[in-house]
C-alpha cells in the first residue's frame, strides 16, 4: 500500500487567465502565484480551507465544451472535483448571488449536494451532510 497523506493540488486546464482567478477568488481562493502560465505552467491559488488548485494553460481547443461532460462520446479522465461545504441553503444562495448557474443536484442519507461549472465548464460538486460526516456509499446510484 501507498501511504497517501493528503491531496497536494487539482490541476484544471483553462482558457482565459483572468476569467478564471476571477472566479475562483469569488469561491474563497487566493492567489499565490503565476509560474508561467502563457507556457503552460499552473496559476497556483489556495482556499483557506487547504485545497490548491493549479490553473493551466492556456486551452486552445472545446469551443465551449467539457469533453468529459459534454460530448457524446465517453473518454477517460477526471470529470468534476467534490467539496464538502457546511452549509448547502447558504452555497445555492452564494450561488444566485453571484449569478452562478445550478447545473445539478442530487440527494442520498444524509448528504445533499448541487453542481456549477466553472468558466472553462469544469464541474465543482459542492456536498453538504446533515448530520455526522458518513462514508456510507449506498444510494450513490443516484449520483447524476
Amino acid at each position: 500500500m501507498l501511504n497517501i497523506e493528503s491531496v497536494n493540488h487539482i490541476g484544471l486546464r483553462i482558457e482565459e487567465k483572468s476569467r478564471s482567478v476571477a472566479f475562483y477568488e469569488l469561491l474563497g481562493f487566493e492567489f499565490v502565484e503565476d509560474v508561467g502560465f502563457e507556457k503552460g505552467h499552473p496559476i497556483i491559488m489556495k482556499h483557506p480551507s487547504g485545497v490548491v488548485l493549479n490553473l493551466l494553460g492556456p486551452a486552445n481547443a472545446g469551443n465551449g465544451k467539457n469533453i468529459l461532460m459534454d460530448v457524446e462520446e465517453k473518454y477517460p479522465g477526471y470529470t468534476h472535483i467534490a467539496l464538502t461545504v457546511s452549509d448547502l441553503g447558504v452555497a445555492k444562495s452564494f450561488m444566485n448571488d453571484n449569478n452562478f448557474e445550478i447545473t445539478g443536484s442530487f440527494s442520498f442519507g444524509d448528504m445533499s449536494a448541487i453542481f456549477i461549472r466553472d468558466p472553462d465548464r469544469n464541474v465543482i460538486e459542492l456536498d453538504a451532510y446533515n448530520n455526522v460526516h458518513k462514508e456510507d456509499l449506498s444510494g450513490y446510484s443516484n449520483h447524476p
